[in-house]
C-alpha cells in the first residue's frame, strides 16, 4: 500500500500463490485472483492472503489457550502440551515469513 492508501500492484514473474514460473499478471491484493496460474484458479485455491489469515487466527487461538493455563498450578501433561501449543503457532507464524521458493531469483 502507499502512503495515501493506495494499493500497490506487484509484478512477479511466478504465480502469486504456488511460485510456478511464469507471467500471470499483476498482484492486486484487492482482486482475489490476480497474479494466479491457471491451475491454482482451476483449483479453486484460494489466495495467499486469504491462506495467511487463516493461520494467524488458528494461531492465535491456539496460543490464547495456551495463555489460560495456569503454569504454577499445572501438570507436567499440561505443561507438555501448553509448550507444544506455543510451538507449533510459532512455527505456523514463522512459515508465513519464510521465502517463497523462487522468489527474489533464488
Amino acid at each position: 500500500m502507499t502512503a495515501d492508501g493506495r494499493t500497490t500492484l506487484v509484478l512477479s514473474p511466478w504465480c502469486a500463490l504456488c511460485a510456478t514460473p511464469g507471467d500471470f499478471g499483476p498482484h492486486n491484493p484487492a482482486v482475489p485472483r490476480s497474479g494466479l496460474c491457471p491451475a491454482c484458479i482451476a483449483a479453486g485455491k484460494p489466495t495467499r492472503e486469504g491462506l495467511e489469515h487463516a493461520v494467524v487466527i488458528v494461531a492465535g487461538q491456539t496460543l490464547a489457550g495456551a495463555e489460560a493455563l495456569d503454569l504454577a498450578a499445572a501438570t507436567p501433561e499440561e505443561l507438555a502440551y501448553h509448550l507444544g501449543a506455543v510451538k507449533r503457532s510459532l512455527r505456523s507464524l514463522l512459515q508465513l515469513l519464510a521465502p517463497v521458493k523462487g522468489e527474489g531469483g533464488r
